[in-house]
């Protein structure tokens, strides 16, 4: 029997980074599906799981910085491959890497990248993937040994793999992101890359030319010493999910670990930051 879902319509200003940070707290309420969409964002979510009382509690409601109206609606099916090919948009970074679902046209690129984006983060839309892929693209990856932390969709292990890695960790908290980022890998012929999920203590003894950790703030000024600990010297480290605010005290941060500044990409206020350890 199909489960009836519940749906909520949410109209947000701005879009991002509020539809980020709401598919965050709703995963965290059971909410499995999520779409974003032009205007806002769609978020369903099993009715016997429904909790309307703390979705309204949420804080995020409170922040007057925010505009949020959203509708909700009883749906007896959900088609979500329809959802995903309605609004799920191929992404070209730098006109030289795309990201693509299997149902769209492959252009002339010089990386072609295939996920199904499903219920996981990371589809390459969001302002954070899209400058770690530009850092990545910088990057001569080759015979690198690389750590993927928050991999998401695997778009980032994955596009290292294209850059020329040949050992890749990706690990990932959420359940969604560590299943996803395994059928992405297979999807695209980099079944190598090693997928766990958990987060920065599984890292144990290995060493890594290179991490990526596209998270947020908390978490990174939190794991930050853990990451410094297995980076080899010389290393680089590729870090996203704040904000340009929060940009000087992730540096202080850095700073105190030998972890040294090298550059950053803004969009939407969001940073892409790139350190080496000296």
């Amino acid at each position: 029997m199909t489960p009836t879902y519940i749906g909520y319509f949410f109209r947000l200003e701005p879009v991002q980074p509020l539809a980020e940070i709401l598919i965050a707290q709703l995963n965290e309420l059971g909410f499995d599906s999520f779409v974003e969409t032009e205007t806002g964002l769609e978020a369903y979510i099993e009715k016997s799981l429904h909790q309307p009382e703390a979705v309204k509690e949420l804080y995020i409601f409170q922040n007057p910085d925010f505009k949020i109206d959203f509708e909700v609606k009883e749906i007896e099916q959900v088609n979500w491959n329809e959802e995903w090919e309605r609004n799920f948009q191929p992404i070209l970074v730098d006109d030289i890497c795309q990201i693509r679902a299997p149902f769209h046209a492959k252009q002339e690129t010089t990386y072609d990248i295939i996920i199904e984006p499903k219920m996981s983060f990371g589809t390459g839309h969001h302002a954070t993937t899209h400058m770690m892929v530009q850092h990545l693209l910088q990057l001569d990856c080759t015979n690198k040994v690389v750590l993927d932390m928050g991999c998401g969709t695997g778009i980032l292990a994955i596009l290292a793999g294209m850059r020329g890695a040949t050992d890749i960790t990706a690990i990932d908290i959420d359940h969604w992101c560590y299943l996803n980022t395994q059928e992405n890998v297979v999807r695209n012929n980099y079944s190598a890359i090693k997928v766990f999920e958990g987060d920065a203590s599984l890292l144990g003894s290995k060493k890594f030319d290179l991490i990526i950790a596209n998270i947020n703030r908390n978490i990174l000024l939190q794991d930050l010493p853990i990451y410094e600990k297995v980076l080899l010297q010389e290393g680089i480290i590729l870090l996203s999910g704040f904000y340009e605010e929060d940009l000087s005290l992730i540096n202080e941060k850095c700073k105190q670990l030998g972890l040294q500044y090298v550059n950053h990409f803004i969009k939407d206020n969001w940073v892409g930051a790139k350190f080496v350890k000296n």
